[in-house]
């Protein structure tokens, strides 16, 4: 199992690499991240991953100023350290060092962190349980930061409840799972959580949104409710490292199974994607 580290230029072992501690997501988790998909090293829809990165960085105010096309390059010479044929690609990018203050500090230059690490991929007949959980994360879902305590929380409870992931909601209203979006199919209509500060804008979601335009198969944004998702003909959870599986369970009682020819249409359309991009074949 090889794991490459990346800091500020440096590539080394990933796990005898060494950042300094007066890096601000040390103290505070004053940093953003995307994690990225790769396959025979060739990244899935890096670009974008990338438009997300850059636009976290701006929206916490990280003056991250590397161009695309300059990080890309970083990105490449990563990638051609020696790697499993599934990997994921992590980035972060941090506000960078100083004294431990509260307040941004002044000239401080981010701090790029990256590194590529293998992974097992869940089958495409994987089938996924959910335990709900309270979202208890702060208002600034949408951004996808490094301050992921509430996520770690709900995810440790959801496995320690015997679940795959944890469906988390605000009061009856569903958000998204601890590291997953969370979609419904109903009366051939896949239903997705609004893109709001409660929501991260999820890469596969928009992918399968993408394919789903395409194929002519209708889709809505909407607030939809625990009871809701419960009496939904199928659930899908979807992401980076799960890429599109089907819930079965929720709190232990059975949920989906009644759209199965049109989940499995729009996880094919998924993994087709990825074959056209990167040639490799799940």
């Amino acid at each position: 199992m090889k794991r490459t580290g990346y800091f500020n230029g440096e590539i080394g072992n990933l796990d005898t690499m060494t950042i300094p501690l007066c890096d601000r997501s040390v103290f505070y988790g004053d940093a953003v991240y995307d994690a990225i998909l790769v396959l025979d090293s060739k990244p899935f829809t890096l670009d974008m991953h990338l438009d997300r990165l850059y636009r976290s960085c701006e929206l916490v105010g990280i003056e991250f100023n590397m161009t695309r096309e300059t990080l890309k390059a970083e990105i490449d010479r990563l990638l051609c350290t020696p790697c499993d044929r599934e990997a994921m690609l992590y980035i972060q990018v941090t506000r960078g060092n100083a004294p431990r203050k509260h307040e941004f500090p002044l000239d401080t230059k981010p701090n790029l962190i990256m590194y590529i690490s293998p992974i097992t991929l869940p089958g495409k007949d994987k089938r996924a349980t959910l335990a709900s959980i309270e979202d208890m994360r702060f208002e600034y879902c949408n951004i996808k930061t490094t301050n992921l305590m509430p996520n770690v929380f709900a995810a440790q409870r959801a496995t320690s409840l015997g679940a795959t992931e944890a469906l988390m909601h605000r009061g009856e209203r569903v958000t998204e799972a601890a590291h997953s979006s969370i979609l419904m199919i109903k009366e051939g209509k896949i239903i997705m959580p609004p893109l709001d500060r409660f929501i991260l804008p999820g890469i596969t979601r928009a992918i399968i949104t993408e394919l789903c335009d395409k194929e002519g198969i209708p889709t809505e944004e909407r607030v939809f409710t625990v009871s809701e998702l419960m009496d939904a003909d199928e659930i899908i959870l979807c992401s980076t490292t799960k890429n599109v599986i089907f819930v079965y369970e929720i709190d232990g009682k059975a949920v989906g199974g009644k759209a199965q020819a049109l989940a499995k249409k729009i996880q094919d359309m998924f993994f087709d994607k990825i074959y056209e991009e990167t040639g490799v074949r799940l």
